[in-house]
């Protein structure tokens, strides 16, 4: 099967970062009986560090070299938190865009269709985390310690129905699972849905 074939069927994602010196890299899997692990292989991501225009790209296999998607900043040095998702020929599938007024308070996300139409809305599930985040970043000294208490998010439709939940697993390394089984109808394309698992992560302080 097609790795997109597979990722089309799939509702929950597992996210795990791996660090290396100039990149980062995450391994994307679906999630093990346990709810908190991995489950089968689905893509291997390379972030290369650096760079004035954001790219993100998403292979089929461990060792990198089949390309099945892309995250890619709209414009270079792009401060409005726009990026497209693009399959290999360059096709855009969706586009994620950071809402930056409701984000100075509580981080919020939106999933837009190809057309911009708005498919879902991704916010920090809690304001006293997202309040405490911010007052931890503007302590002198304190600021520069990572802060270690997990925060999530919620996704909704635009209506505000229920589509899914994106969750950190407590620990030392950076593991993820988002849950998409709340979304019946599948409005939220999950080929963009995955994509989105690492820019919430990689993109989103940015």
């Amino acid at each position: 099967m097609d790795v997109l074939d597979a990722v089309a069927t799939t509702d929950r994602f597992f996210v795990q970062q791996k660090f290396s010196p100039l990149v980062n890299r995450y391994t994307i899997s679906t999630v093990g009986p346990d709810g908190k692990s991995a489950g089968d292989f689905l893509c291997q991501v390379q972030q290369k560090r650096l760079k004035i225009r954001e790219q993100i790209t998403f292979y089929a296999d461990e060792e990198q070299r089949t390309p099945v998607l892309q995250l890619k900043a709209r414009r270079v040095l792009e401060f409005r938190g726009v990026t497209d998702v693009l399959l290999p020929d360059g096709q855009v599938i969706g586009v994620l865009r950071k809402v930056f007024g409701q984000s100075l308070v509580r981080s919020t996300w939106e999933v837009q269709g190809p057309g911009g139409n708005v498919v879902a809305v991704a916010q920090e599930s809690s304001l006293f985390i997202a309040i405490l985040r911010r007052v931890w970043d503007m302590i002198p000294v304190v600021g520069d310690v990572p802060f270690l208490i997990p925060f999530h998010f919620d996704i909704a439709a635009p209506d505000g129905h229920p589509l899914g939940t994106y969750r950190r697993i407590l620990g030392i390394r950076d593991r993820y699972v988002l849950d998409l089984i709340a979304d019946k109808q599948r409005l939220l394309d999950r080929r963009v849905a995955m994509a989105f698992t690492v820019a919430l992560d990689a993109l989103q302080d940015r």
